[in-house]
């Protein structure tokens, strides 16, 4: 045969060949896919076409059967599904940025230092900050403003505890609120001592010197929520449940995103207030490729840590205070009732034993049984033994943060004494009731980073390694269930493990590329897994 036939036999054959080849948009090959489908299979690639997965298999068998326009070797890195925080406060990060950051302060003079520096640089209004924590300082009591209203007489100051149950607000903020000796409110205490005010405000108190904060401009906000977008991709989410917001957050998130600047998936909880309910009812759930509006959150209690949470028996630190409920009995029954007639999602946050039983009840006399409602408990982190079963009994869903434990537990004890904290932080006995739990981080409470709640999931120890058995191991997850609660049963705690939470066909392409295998790398490198590569739908939105 003449050497001309044989060159058009072989171009026919490599046109034929590639003729035969469906088109993908991207090829991700040479990897460990971890895919979390049901039978939490591993694969090599996956091929992506119109922001779906088309095909999850063997890198030999996809480059074969795929062609693309774009294909990316993984170098034997690892994929996960895009992480999806369950529970966190997104567009209140974005915001706190613009603010002093107060998280990890060693006490309150290095409280003081920060701040004199942060007004330097920003000479003009309000002074806020937030992330003190009283119980990482040599003094573990609450400061008072003495301090403040010498450094700041004239500028207004309100600086929140890391976990937003608790304020400290300087007499000249405290003057703009109105705030007076005396006063009482529901769901929220203004602390006296020897007839003047501290500064010290818990809970609902909180509000009323919040709420004379010059609201941000638009442009302010567009530039803190994209900030904090980014430290998300960082880190690996393609996902977060924002647990609290106004219609008008809502509204404007939704702006963002259909301008093609805001790319992260949320799902959004309204707040309980009137005007959100009128406004949602009025407009129908809201469902779009990137947002997600059909639940509220709800607040029974406050925190543990400034002793706001409700319990059934007495701080074990402070025998004459049990907390208090952030509203009556009564509200709670009255959002119960509307949103199981109107099908809408309850998340409530419960942190005390008794917060927990009383919304666990109220629960309970709507879904009477088993059902599909997903209602939700945020935290659920004390709960009296008597009660883990009607998580089951009545479908309720525990939705938990991990690094809750380990940042509570060097003084968790001191607050419940030794017999109540075995019923803390019980992450396994509450994931037997329903056999599925939702896992979270609470940025800006705790740190963003999902890899810290993998860690305090699995190990249950500080980065120190403390302590050395790990805490309460008996309620550890195991790494498997870890990353379920991080991906798959997150997006089905809102609705969606149907379009993501797994890498499988017909699913979205939300992935990340890691450089540890989260199943089998040891325990100390947990806490320093590099994202090397975020996509949401396809899109590359994160590269290292």
């Amino acid at each position: 045969m003449h050497m001309r036939h044989i060159y058009w036999i072989i171009f026919l054959t490599v046109l034929i060949s590639c003729k035969s080849k469906q088109q993908a948009d991207l090829i991700v090959f040479n990897a460990t896919v971890y895919t979390v489908d049901s039978a939490f299979s591993t694969a090599e690639a996956l091929a992506i076409k119109d922001g779906k997965i088309l095909a999850v298999g063997k890198t030999t068998d996809l480059l074969a059967q795929y062609d693309a326009k774009e294909k990316k070797d993984a170098q034997g890195k690892f994929i996960y599904p895009g992480l999806i925080d369950a529970h966190a406060h997104f567009f209140r990060y974005g915001m706190g940025l613009r603010t002093a950051n107060l998280v990890g302060t060693a006490s309150w003079d290095d409280i003081l230092k920060k701040l004199q520096a942060y007004a330097a640089d920003n000479p003009e209004g309000w002074i806020i900050g937030r992330g003190w924590d009283q119980n990482d300082w040599p003094v573990k009591e609450f400061p008072t403003n003495n301090q403040l209203n010498t450094l700041f007489p004239d500028r207004p100051v309100l600086l929140g505890r890391i976990d937003g149950h608790a304020a400290i607000a300087n007499r000249k903020a405290l003057e703009l609120a109105g705030l007076r000796a005396g006063i009482t409110l529901t769901g929220g205490t203004v602390e006296v001592k020897q007839g003047k005010l501290t500064g010290i405000l818990i809970d609902n108190a909180i509000d009323l010197v919040r709420e004379k904060v010059p609201a941000p401009t638009p442009e302010q906000i567009a530039k803190g929520v994209l900030q904090g977008q980014q430290y998300c991709f960082e880190v690996g989410l393609t996902t977060v449940d924002d647990c609290g917001l106004d219609h008008e957050e809502v509204t404007f998130i939704d702006s963002l995103q259909r301008a093609g600047s805001l790319k992260m998936r949320v799902y959004a909880m309204l707040s309980d207030a009137k005007k959100n309910y009128d406004f949602i009812f009025a407009k129908g759930k809201i469902k779009t490729d990137r947002l997600n509006v059909r639940s509220f959150k709800v607040y029974a209690d406050g925190a543990l840590g400034s002793r706001g949470a409700c319990l059934l028996a007495p701080y074990n630190d402070r025998p004459d205070w049990k907390g208090f409920l952030l509203s009556n009995p009564a509200h709670f029954d009255s959002v119960a009732n509307l949103l199981f007639q109107k099908e809408y999602q309850m998340c409530t946050h419960a942190i005390g034993d008794s917060g927990n039983r009383t919304i666990l009840n109220i629960y309970g006399k709507y879904l009477t049984g088993k059902n599909d409602l997903r209602w939700r408990i945020e935290h659920a982190q004390v709960i009296n033994k008597n009660d883990f079963n009607l998580f089951g009994q009545y479908s309720i869903i525990p939705s938990v943060q991990p690094t809750h434990a380990t940042s509570d537990m060097y003084w968790a004890g001191d607050r419940l004494g030794a017999e109540r904290v075995k019923d803390a932080y019980a992450f396994n006995d509450l994931l037997k009731q329903n056999g599925w739990i939702p896992l979270g981080t609470d940025f800006p409470v705790e740190d963003i980073s999902p890899f810290k709640t993998f860690y305090a999931a699995v190990v249950r120890k500080d980065a120190k390694g403390w302590p050395e058995g790990g805490y309460q191991m008996e309620n550890a997850l195991t790494r498997e269930n870890t990353l379920r609660g991080m991906t798959i049963w997150a997006a089905k705690s809102n609705f969606e493990e149907k379009e993501k939470g797994s890498l499988e066909p017909g699913k979205l392409a939300d992935f990340i590329i890691i450089d540890k295998d989260l199943l089998k790398a040891p325990e100390a490198e947990l806490l320093h897994v590099q994202v090397l590569s975020t996509f949401i739908q396809g899109e590359k939105v994160f590269e290292k």
